[in-house]
C-alpha cells in the first residue's frame, strides 16, 4: 500500500495547515502533494492520492516492470523544455519556436503545475480548451493544445501516466479564424512608396516584395543569406527559401520588383561598410545590422510602413495570404499555389476556393468570345 501521510503544522498566526505528502514509489524520497486548511479536506484528500498511487502502480505493473513515476505537471514540462532546448543546439528547431514552446508552458503551468500528471482527467483538459477558446481564441487554444499533448505524451515516455487523457482530444476547427486579408496590386505599389518615407527605405521594399511575389515568411526573410540567392542563375535568378515550421524547401526564379529591390539593399550595405571602414562581417545575412549580426525582427519600421500607407489589419504574415490570392487572381489553379507557397497539404490551400470562381468567370468569358467568333453558326431553337 503506498505510503501517504498527513503533516500537520501551526504557522506564525497560530493557524493550523495540513500538508498531504507521500512517499514517491520510485525514488523513495519523501515528497509534497497539497496544503489543506480543514483536516477533513486533508483526510479526504488523502484517501484520494493513496488511491491514486496504488492503482497507478497497478495498472503499470501490468505492462512493464517499472513502477509509476508520480511527478507534477510542472516537472514534466521542465524535462520536456531541456529536450526542447537540445533540439534548438542540435538546430532542429528555430530559437522563435523554442522561445514560444517555453512561453505556452508557462500559461499552461499556471492552470496545471502544481497537480500531478496522472491526477489530471480528460475533462479538465477539454474545460481548459473550452475556456481557452472563448476568452482568447480559437487559435491560441489550439497552439497551446499542441503543447499540452506534447506534455503529456513525454509524460509517458517518463512512466508518469499509465494512460493519456489528452492523446484523443481533438484540436478546434480554425476555419472561422483564419486570416484572409490580402493586398491587391496596387496596394502593394501603395505599401512600398510608403516605405520610402520611414527609416527602412532601403531595406522594406525588398521585404515587401520578397512576401508580395515569393510568399517569403517572416522566419524566411531573416534567416536569408546572400549565398541563398544567385543573381546569375538563367535569365532571371534564383532563391532559395528555407522554411523552418514544417522543413519545406523552395527554389524559385527571382521576380523582377524582388531582384531589383535586393540588389539595391546589397549596394546600400557594400557602400555604407565601406563608408565606417568595415572589414569581415560576422554572417552572411541578407537582413541585419550594418556588422552583419542577426536582427530580432523589423515590428517597427512594418508598423511604420504601414501606417504612411494608410494600411490597417494587416500582418506581415498576410503577405503570404497576399502572394497566395494574387496568383489565383492571376490565373493559377489551387494545386500549383499549394506547391509554390510550400503547402504540405492540400487543405492548407483551400481557403482560397472562393477566388477562383473570379477566375472562372474569366475563362467562361473567353469560352463565350469563342464561341462568338466571325464565322461562327448561330442555331434558333424551336419551340
Amino acid at each position: 500500500m503506498a505510503t501517504v501521510y498527513i503533516d500537520t503544522r501551526i504557522g506564525k498566526n497560530g493557524k493550523k495547515s495540513h500538508q498531504v505528502k507521500y512517499k514517491d514509489p520510485v525514488t523513495g524520497k519523501n515528497k509534497h502533494y497539497k496544503t489543506f486548511r480543514l483536516l477533513a479536506d486533508a483526510k479526504t484528500a488523502e484517501r484520494h492520492l493513496r488511491d491514486l498511487i496504488d492503482k497507478g502502480k497497478m495498472s503499470e505493473v501490468k505492462v512493464s516492470s517499472r513502477k509509476m513515476a508520480l511527478q507534477t505537471f510542472s516537472e514534466v514540462a521542465a524535462s520536456l523544455i531541456s529536450e526542447w532546448e537540445m533540439r534548438h543546439e542540435r538546430k532542429e528547431i528555430a530559437a522563435k519556436t523554442l522561445k514560444n514552446y517555453q512561453d505556452r508552458v508557462t500559461v499552461l503551468n499556471r492552470v496545471f503545475g502544481d497537480s500531478l500528471l496522472c491526477e489530471i482527467s480528460r475533462q479538465e483538459i477539454k474545460n481548459y480548451q473550452t475556456r481557452t477558446m472563448k476568452i482568447q481564441s480559437v487559435v491560441t487554444s489550439n497552439r497551446n493544445m499542441f503543447v499540452l499533448k506534447q506534455i503529456f505524451k513525454h509524460g509517458e515516455v517518463l512512466h508518469a501516466i499509465s494512460e493519456n487523457p489528452a492523446a484523443d482530444i481533438r484540436y478546434l476547427n480554425e476555419r472561422g479564424s483564419e486570416r484572409t486579408r490580402f493586398l491587391l496590386p496596387h496596394e502593394i505599389e501603395a505599401l512600398v512608396v510608403a516605405s520610402q518615407e520611414t527609416r527602412a527605405k532601403f531595406y522594406m521594399p525588398a521585404l515587401i516584395y520578397l512576401g508580395a511575389e515569393h510568399g517569403a515568411s517572416k522566419q524566411e526573410c531573416l534567416d536569408l543569406k546572400w549565398s541563398d540567392i544567385n543573381f546569375d542563375f538563367g535569365p532571371k535568378g534564383k532563391i532559395y527559401l528555407f522554411r523552418t515550421k514544417n522543413k519545406g524547401k523552395r527554389w524559385v526564379d527571382i521576380m523582377p520588383r524582388t531582384r531589383e529591390a535586393l540588389l539595391a539593399w546589397r549596394a546600400h550595405l557594400i557602400h555604407a561598410r565601406y563608408r565606417r571602414r568595415m572589414g569581415k562581417v560576422k554572417m552572411d545575412l541578407v537582413f541585419c545590422h550594418l556588422d552583419g549580426s542577426p536582427i530580432d525582427g523589423f515590428k517597427k519600421a512594418w508598423e511604420a510602413t504601414k501606417k504612411k500607407a494608410n494600411i490597417e489589419d494587416f500582418h506581415f504574415h498576410d503577405m503570404r495570404h497576399t502572394f497566395c490570392s494574387n496568383l489565383i487572381l492571376a490565373g493559377a489553379d489551387l494545386k500549383t499555389v499549394k506547391e509554390m507557397i510550400g503547402h504540405r497539404d492540400i487543405s492548407m490551400t483551400d481557403r482560397y476556393t472562393h477566388l477562383t470562381q473570379g477566375y472562372q468567370s474569366m475563362i467562361q468569358e473567353k469560352l463565350a468570345e469563342h464561341y462568338a467568333t466571325d464565322g461562327a453558326v448561330c442555331v434558333t431553337l424551336q419551340r
